[in-house]
C-alpha cells in the first residue's frame, strides 16, 4: 500500500499501489511541468527588461533589481520523463499447422542411477499444438509444468511416445536458466553477432538499440549487467530469431516493471503460437485465451478463468484436508459400521460440529461485514476525488493547494482500498474454507 519511487538518485514515497503510484506520478509531473513553464515565461520576461533597459540611466536601477530577483530566484527543473521501452516481435516466415504433435509422450529426467528408473513427471500425454493457439499453463508448483515446456522445447528428450514437430517450426524458448547460458565476456552485439554473422553490424546495433542496448552498452561485456538487463538481452535474441512458437516459462521473473509492461504488450501483439508459464496474472489474462491444467501426472483443458482456477485450488485443498482426517480415523480403528451404529450420536455429533463451526464462522463474518462497510465509505470518497480531478478548473492556480491535498487524498483512498479489497478476499476465502 506505499510505493517508494527511486529516480535522479532520490527517493520519494507515494501512498498508495502501483496503479495509484502512476496516477499520482503523472499528475505531479503535469504540474511540475506547468510551474516550470510559468517560471519559464518569468525569467523570458525579466531578462528581456534586463537587456532592453540596462544600458538606460533612467532604468538602470530598475533593471538591476531584476537581475538579483534572477540571481535569487530557485530555478525548477523541466519534467524528463524516462523514454518507455517498447518492442514488438517480428512476424514470421512461416506458420505450420500442426505446430507439434505429442502422442503418447512421457515427460521427466533420465534415472538419477545406472540402476534406477527414469523419474516420470507427465505419463502418456497427447496433445496437438494448433497454430495462433494462446495457451496458458495452469497447476501448482512441482506438478511439471516446466518439464512440460523444456521437453516441447526440445531442451530434455521425452522419456517415451512420439513428438512431431510441423515443417518450419521456429521455436523461441524463454526460461530462467537460459540466462545461464549467455557468456559475460561477451558483449549484446556479439551475441546478436553470432545469430547473424552476415549481417550489418549498424543494423545489429538498431536492433540492439530498439531493446535499449545503445551506445557503449551495446559493445560492452555483459557481465556487469543485471538479471533484467540479461534477461532484456535473452528476449531480444529470441525476438531476432522470428520464432512462429514462443514457449515461455516465468518470463517476466527478472524483469522490471517497464519491459515485464512491453513483453506483455508485444506478446499481446505476437502473430505466433504462444505457451506460457507464469504467476503473473495480468499477463496470463492479457496475452491468453486458453488454459490448460498440469496436475496428477497428466494435463487436461481448464474451462475457466484464473479466478476459477483459484477456486479450483481451494476445493482441492479442501478435499485433501478430508482425505486426511478420513485416513486419521481409520488408523484410529474406526469402520464405516461403527461409525452408523449409533444415529442420535451421530446426530448430535453432527449439531456440535455445525455449531462449531458456526463459531469459527462468526468472527469471520463480523469482520467481513466491517471490511464491506468501511469499503462503501471509500468508495464513496474516492468517487468524490475522481469527480474533482475530473474537472478543469481543479487545475487552476487558484486550487492549487485543494488539488495537491485532493491528490494525496487520492493515494491514500486509494491504498486503502487495495488493502481492503485483499482482506476481503481473503476473508471469503478462509469462510469458503470452514466446511
Amino acid at each position: 500500500n506505499v510505493t517508494v519511487h527511486i529516480e535522479n538518485q532520490q527517493l520519494r514515497r507515494y501512498g498508495g499501489n502501483y496503479s495509484q503510484f502512476e496516477t499520482l506520478r503523472l499528475q505531479q509531473m503535469a504540474l511540475q511541468q506547468s510551474a516550470y513553464s510559468r517560471q519559464q515565461k518569468e525569467i523570458a520576461h525579466l531578462e528581456s527588461f534586463i537587456t532592453r533597459f540596462k544600458a538606460k540611466a533612467s532604468k538602470a536601477r530598475q533593471a538591476q533589481s531584476r537581475v538579483k530577483a534572477l540571481e535569487k530566484m530557485e530555478r525548477l527543473a523541466p519534467v524528463h520523463i524516462a523514454a518507455g521501452f517498447a518492442f514488438e516481435f517480428r512476424e514470421p516466415d512461416s506458420a505450420p499447422n500442426p505446430m507439434m504433435v505429442l502422442e503418447g509422450v512421457d515427460c521427466g529426467y533420465p534415472a538419477p542411477a545406472p540402476d534406477a528408473p527414469p523419474v516420470t513427471i507427465l505419463h502418456n500425454l497427447t496433445l496437438s499444438i494448433q497454430t495462433g493457439q494462446r495457451i496458458g499453463l495452469l497447476g501448482a508448483n512441482g506438478q511439471g509444468k516446466s518439464t512440460l515446456v523444456k521437453t516441447l522445447a526440445a531442451s530434455q528428450e521425452a522419456l517415451a511416445g512420439t513428438l512431431r514437430q510441423g515443417k518450419g517450426l521456429q521455436i523461441g524458448y524463454f526460461a530462467q536458466h537460459q540466462l545461464e547460458t549467455l557468456r559475460d565476456h561477451e558483449s549484446p552485439l556479439q551475441h546478436l553477432a553470432r545469430l547473424a554473422p552476415d549481417t550489418r553490424e549498424q543494423e545489429l546495433r538498431d536492433f540492439l538499440g530498439s531493446f535499449n542496448f545503445r551506445g557503449e552498452m551495446a559493445t560492452a561485456s555483459i557481465e556487469p549487467f543485471s538479471g533484467g538487463e540479461k534477461a532484456r538481452l535473452a528476449l531480444s535474441l529470441i525476438v531476432w530469431q522470428k520464432p512462429n512458437l514462443l514457449l515461455l516459462d516465468e518470463p517476466t521473473n527478472h524483469l522490471d516493471l517497464d519491459t515485464r509492461e512491453a513483453l506483455t504488450m508485444a506478446l499481446a501483439q505476437f502473430e505466433g503460437t504462444l505457451i506460457v508459464v507464469s504467476h503473473d496474472r495480468h499477463l496470463l489474462r492479457a496475452t491468453t485465451d486458453q488454459f490448460l491444467l498440469v496436475a496428477d501426472g497428466t494435463i487436461q483443458p481448464f474451462d475457466g478463468d484464473l479466478d476459477d482456477y483459484r477456486d479450483w485450488l481451494l476445493k482441492q485443498a479442501a478435499a485433501k484436508r478430508n482425505a486426511a482426517t478420513a485416513a486419521h480415523s481409520q488408523e484410529d480403528g474406526e469402520t464405516p459400521a461403527a461409525s452408523t451404529a449409533n444415529r442420535r450420536d451421530q446426530r448430535r455429533a453432527e449439531a456440535d460440529e455445525r455449531q462449531r463451526l458456526t463459531q469459527l464462522r462468526k468472527p469471520l463474518a463480523k469482520e467481513l461485514e466491517k471490511v464491506e462497510k468501511r469499503m462503501a465509505v471509500l468508495q464513496q470518497a474516492k468517487a468524490e476525488i475522481d469527480t474533482f480531478m475530473a474537472d478543469e478548473a481543479s487545475y487552476a492556480e487558484a486550487n492549487k493547494a485543494k488539488l495537491m491535498e485532493m491528490l494525496k487524498r487520492q493515494g491514500e483512498v486509494g491504498g486503502e482500498l487495495d488493502t481492503l479489497e485483499e482482506r476481503w478476499l481473503a476473508l471469503q476465502e478462509q469462510i469458503e474454507l470452514i466446511v
